[in-house]
């Protein structure tokens, strides 16, 4: 998959917002300034936290969606190898609910001491502070950042009782039946939301309901039984196992190139839909204030499991990338850019 691709075209406002809503609402000069300052450099200096010996204690990651989808998969990936490279013991916390931010949100008033950390994503920093207006957390002030982890697209996913065979014919299938389909998402103000909204634009207006999930797990067991025909969840080793059984069927990722670990699943823009492009980041957070020692140690140990051969590994069989752009606030500047512009687009809301 090709990240050095994704759009940057130029900010729009977005009416009605506050200026301390979110940086959706800054100028990306602004943007890169703050976390520049923030984002990388804001920490505590040691002498102002001092702790004689860190971890003693287990260290929480929270993974704010369900188990069983791509957040979940990702972050407990993370935290088995963090085990491994530092003897240390993290565990996995699921805190789902809108969209994530319930969970972000928890992170965010975590008492900045490094044992609690989030697997944020860009439903949890970008998409669901855009777009709901209502984030009870600042996605920029409030954390600080430990490292990238990965980058997948998400997908359409069908079940297989669906008459298409791929995205043209679904399409085509939607349209001949407006209001007949429904597509579910892992929650709303997710980035499976907005695939699902952009999906429906891209596609030429489809009159496709929406039903959130409390995250990808659940959504796929939904589309498996088959109480929801279409999800559009976050390519996972999950989502590819269901995939091969024959319990579902992937017509297309919406990135620009095919998976290394599914070459035989075509491409968005191979079926007709160039503007199709989601591609997700997981990454790991600290609430903001974390000690510059501990930082050290987190980072230290981040970067470890990001080399570590098996580790990658794991994150291809899970159908995503190890995140290697060298500047991560460009990447999540632009980010904003082109969602800002996709949610104006869509009229998109998170409820």
């Amino acid at each position: 998959m090709t990240h050095e691709n994704s759009s940057q075209s130029g900010p729009l406002p977005i009416e009605g917002c506050s200026q301390s809503l979110y940086i959706g609402c800054m100028k990306k000069r602004q943007f890169l300034a703050l976390s520049g300052s923030t984002l990388f450099s804001g920490l505590t200096p040691s002498a102002a936290f001092s702790q004689a010996k860190f971890p003693d204690r287990p260290i929480k990651v929270i993974v704010p969606f369900a188990p069983g989808g791509d957040g979940d998969i990702i972050g407990r990936l993370w935290v088995k190898f963090a085990i491994a490279h530092t003897g240390a013991n993290f565990i996995v916390d699921n805190k789902a609910g809108a969209g994530g931010a319930i969970g972000a949100a928890e992170a965010s008033r975590a008492k900045a001491d490094g044992y609690t950390l989030l697997l944020g994503t860009s439903s949890t920093q970008i998409i669901n502070p855009l777009a709901s207006g209502t984030a009870t957390y600042d996605a920029i002030k409030d954390f600080n950042l430990v490292g990238m982890v990965s980058i997948n697209p998400t997908c359409i996913v069908v079940n297989p009782s669906v008459p298409a065979n791929n995205l043209k014919e679904l399409v085509n299938l939607i349209k001949a039946s407006p209001g007949k389909y429904a597509y579910g998402s892992a929650g709303p103000g997710t980035i499976t939301n907005l695939t699902g909204e952009l999906f429906k634009l891209q596609g030429g207006k489809l009159n496709v309901q929406h039903v959130p999930y409390k995250g990808g797990g659940p959504a796929m067991q939904d589309l498996v039984a088959g109480h929801v025909p279409m999800i559009t969840p976050i390519m996972s080793s999950a989502v590819l196992a269901q995939h091969r059984a024959g319990r579902a069927r992937i017509l297309s990722v919406n990135s620009d190139a095919r998976l290394k670990a599914a070459p035989d699943i075509p491409t968005s823009v191979e079926a007709g839909i160039p503007d199709m492009r989601v591609q997700v980041f997981n990454a790991v957070f600290t609430p903001a204030g974390v000690p510059r020692d501990v930082m050290d140690f987190l980072r230290a140990t981040h970067n470890k499991v990001r080399n570590d051969p098996a580790f990658l590994l794991d994150l291809e069989k899970a159908g995503a990338d190890p995140f290697t752009l060298a500047d991560p606030e460009k990447f999540i500047a632009d980010e904003v850019v082109r969602w800002t512009n996709v949610i104006k687009a869509t009229q998109f809301k998170t409820t």
